[in-house]
């Protein structure tokens, strides 16, 4: 098992002057905002899933639809449970001295709870086109979405990494402190 200061990605060389203890809890405090967002965001979609049921309308939805319809209902609580995984892991370890494990598990759980609202999203944008306009709207509405997704989610962060990755080979990455402006 590795302790924070046997793990080689633990010491990033972002400028911060920080043990490994206050690294994780700086990064358990980043993780715990993301994962208030996430949470809010997944609320929402959920009240609107469970008060689509007790809409008129909704007897109207065929065999098809109500199958999506209950899919992305799971997937919802799906994605409420891997958002609240991170705090229930924090709680069952609590004072236990392996916050950098908690840490690495909330990440992934971040990362999983994200790639689950990303597809909740297009779900229920596909079900909502399906059921208003039709399914070939459906199926433009999800790629659009899905390339947004993509794009905001993957490629641009993708594409701020490789740069960041650059600008510290090239030996640039001084703190704010350091440049004088903070």
């Amino acid at each position: 098992m590795l302790t924070p200061t046997d793990d080689p990605r633990d010491d990033v060389l972002d400028g911060r002057p920080e043990s490994a203890s206050q690294r994780a809890d700086r990064n358990w405090a980043d993780i715990l905002q993301e994962l208030r967002v996430l949470q809010t965001g997944t609320q929402i979609l959920t009240g609107f899933l469970l008060a689509l049921a007790f809409q008129p309308a909704f007897v109207e939805l065929d065999g098809p639809q109500r199958t999506g319809y209950l899919v992305l209902v799971g997937l919802s609580a799906l994605t409420a449970i891997l958002a609240l995984a991170p705090v229930a892991l924090h709680r069952a370890v609590f004072h236990r001295g392996v916050k950098p494990i908690v840490v690495r598990f909330g990440h992934r759980a971040l990362i999983a709870a994200l790639i689950a609202v990303a597809t909740l999203l297009t779900g229920v944008v596909a079900f909502v086109f399906d059921v208003v306009i039709g399914p070939e709207a459906a199926v433009v509405a999800v790629v659009v979405l899905a390339v947004v997704i993509l794009v905001l989610w993957v490629v641009g962060p993708a594409l701020l990494r490789r740069a960041g990755g650059e600008i510290r080979a090239g030996g640039q990455n001084r703190s704010v402190d350091e440049k004088g402006r903070g």
